[in-house]
C-alpha cells in the first residue's frame, strides 16, 4: 500500500515539515465505508455515526478535521492505513 503524503491546498507535496503547519484531515465520504481503522487511531478528533462512518468531534465542517501537532503521527497512519483512501491530510 503506498502512503499519501500531505498536500497543501495547491497540491504540492511536503514531506517532514508538517508538523509545524496547521492541518486538517480531510474525509471522503464517496469512498468511505465506515471500517472505523481512523476513529479509533484519532479517537480524540473523530467519532462515528450511528452506520461506522467517521464524524469530526469538535469541528463545524465534519470533513475537515483540525489536527494538532501531537496528533500528527496518529494521523498520517490513519491515512496510510485507511483500506479505501478514504483519507487525506491538507495543509492550511
Amino acid at each position: 500500500m503506498a502512503a499519501r503524503r500531505l498536500e497543501s491546498t495547491s497540491g504540492a507535496s511536503r514531506d517532514g515539515t508538517a508538523g509545524r503547519m496547521p492541518v486538517r484531515l480531510h474525509i471522503d465520504w464517496t469512498r468511505c465505508d465506515g471500517r472505523g481503522l481512523c476513529t479509533e487511531l484519532l479517537a480524540d478528533q473523530l467519532t462515528r455515526d450511528e452506520w461506522g462512518y467517521p464524524l469530526a468531534r469538535r469541528a463545524d465542517d465534519a470533513s475537515n478535521v483540525p489536527i494538532p501537532a501531537a496528533q500528527l503521527d496518529a494521523a498520517h497512519d490513519a491515512v496510510a492505513l485507511c483500506p479505501r483512501q478514504a483519507l487525506r491530510l491538507v495543509a492550511e
